[in-house]
């Protein structure tokens, strides 16, 4: 029989209360607030919005998207906004931990899948399983890690734990760890918006979007057989708001620019799918009394962005940072070296996602709900980190 190592999961809250306690940078001190008790760590599962390629096999060669680069680096993305990215120096003395930037949760960044070891020390910092351009479908033998792939890894890493943890500490640990979700992106790409697509849809877009939501759902039951309780969901994007979908509008126009925008047909799909989740996921919260999951509105956040640019600071909102071509979007993200100068003035990073500033925006509204009230439903993320008796009861 396997001996159980002697690191605890409370070893690592303990660790990383301690690196957040103080911070050395040059000859000064930050103080930084302590990592709340009630959250162990952030696993996150899903495609591009949480996953800059890094987490994907072959991506270089493999990206049907056309860009290389859909974000730069994971500190650029929504969930991971709302943790502390703090970077650990291999020899571990406490002159070399550096804070990247600061977060919400009070935790390090989760490791992506591939990255890490499979050693306790590592799963307890939570892992991203989340790959670029995963989708919730099987997507066959294209390469991409689907939904229920990484369903499957986050079975085997939790059996890692039991392996290496007494069954109290692994339970309580799980209990006590946010689970991050984003899928259906990629999916209505392939459906709507890719022209390299195989995929032909036969079904309406009612009938796709109940699909997705109820392998959605089903996910959501099978972490809960897993002993997971805290669930964060995030929804779609307005995906015909997009570079590529602008652009795609006004080339089957035939050069014809009606000044709207965005090609509202998609953005109609993507919304049946988002209001069709959110309502599963009330039901849920009512039938798993034990569990507490959040539904996050980035499509509401995003359109009061392209309602008033000017009030948050945007002055593109509809050419992608990062890519060439009308919009840039006809030639994705290929390099950082084509990147805009003013990123933070520009909504789009690449042809379908946001750049830092904009999910910088969503994930204080995530969090607190401001400055988009009810962004996140039916209660912030802050309050399911610090419950209430009347929202956790």
């Amino acid at each position: 029989m396997r001996q159980k190592q002697s690191f605890h999961a409370s070893d690592h809250l303990l660790l990383v209360g301690v690196l957040m306690g103080f911070l050395c940078v040059g000859h000064g001190s930050i103080k930084i607030q302590a990592v709340p008790r009630n959250v162990s760590a952030m696993y996150v599962l899903g495609d591009s919005s949480v996953d800059c390629g890094d987490n994907t096999l072959f991506y270089s060669r493999l990206h049907r998207n056309l860009s290389l680069l859909p974000c730069i680096g994971n500190g650029s993305l929504l969930p991971h906004l709302l943790v502390w990215n703090l970077r650990i120096d291999s020899d571990a003395s406490f002159n070399n931990f550096v804070l990247e930037s600061a977060g919400k949760m009070g935790l390090p960044n989760a490791l992506p899948f591939y990255n890490q070891n499979g050693s306790v020390a590592d799963l307890v910092r939570g892992v991203n399983f989340g790959s670029a351009q995963a989708t919730i479908m099987n997507p066959g033998s294209q390469g991409y890690q689907s939904l229920n792939q990484q369903l499957r890894q986050v079975s085997e890493t939790v059996e890692l734990l039991q392996l290496q943890l007494s069954p109290r500490e692994v339970l309580h640990f799980v209990r006590s760890s946010v689970f991050y979700l984003s899928f259906g992106k990629d999916d209505y790409i392939n459906f709507f918006l890719s022209n390299s697509s195989n995929v032909t849809p036969k079904q309406s877009s009612q009938e796709i979007a109940h699909i997705l939501v109820t392998e959605m759902v089903n996910a959501v039951r099978s972490l809960h057989d897993l002993k997971i309780r805290k669930f964060i969901c995030q929804g779609i994007l307005p995906l015909g708001c997009t570079p590529r979908a602008v652009w795609k509008k006004f080339d089957l126009a035939e050069g014809e620019d009606d000044g709207a925008g965005c090609w509202e047909k998609i953005n109609e799909m993507v919304l049946e799918y988002n209001v069709m989740l959110e309502e599963e996921i009330m039901e849920l919260n009512a039938e798993m009394r034990d569990a507490h999951i959040v539904f996050c509105d980035v499509y509401q956040g995003i359109r009061e962005i392209l309602a008033k640019p000017e009030s948050y600071g945007f002055e593109e909102v509809k050419s992608a940072c990062c890519g060439l071509g009308l919009y840039g979007a006809t030639v994705g993200c290929l390099s950082e070296g084509m990147a805009c100068d003013k990123r933070e003035s520009h909504v789009w990073w690449d042809q379908f996602n946001p750049t830092k500033a904009v999910n910088a925006l969503l994930a204080d509204s995530g969090w607190s709900g401001l400055p988009f009230p009810g962004l996140c439903r039916p209660f912030p993320i802050q309050e399911l980190l610090y419950p209430s008796p009347s929202n956790l009861a």
